[in-house]
């Protein structure tokens, strides 16, 4: 069974998609840590981001670089912070959470719970500074 993530990547649950192209597609988390808070993963379904292969790992990591600037260029921030955790969804992918302090990263807290137009606010700015 396909997981969520390649369930999104195919069109059958909806997100709020900042940019993709033939391998990689970036979204909104829908369970923020901070507000922009973006998942980016490859289109390829794989458990262990290090079980990817030394191209695709390098091409995550290469357009989530390119997400981080859309991220930064539309959510005040001071940097955007990168992590892998990984345990949830058995699907590769990569957190960017646009930090003002290093706690905006904890997982641990208590998740943000965002309006459907703020999200969609948040999704177009970042979609529009996408290069």
């Amino acid at each position: 069974m396909a997981s969520i993530f390649s369930r999104i990547v195919a069109g059958e649950i909806p997100s709020y998609k900042i940019a993709e192209d033939e391998h990689y597609y970036a979204f909104l988390d829908i369970n923020p840590v901070a507000s922009g808070h973006t998942l980016v993963i490859p289109k390829r379904e794989e458990d262990y981001i290090f079980d990817l292969s030394d191209e695709e790992l390098a091409g995550l990591m290469v357009f989530a670089k390119r997400v981080a600037a859309a991220i930064k260029a539309a959510i005040p921030c001071v940097k955007v912070g990168v992590t892998v955790l990984g345990l949830e969804v058995p699907h590769a992918h990569v957190h960017l959470v646009p930090l003002k302090k290093e706690s905006d990263m904890n997982f641990f807290k208590q998740k943000l719970t965002l309006p459907q137009e703020e999200m969609e606010d948040i999704c177009k700015k970042i979609s529009e500074q996408f290069k």
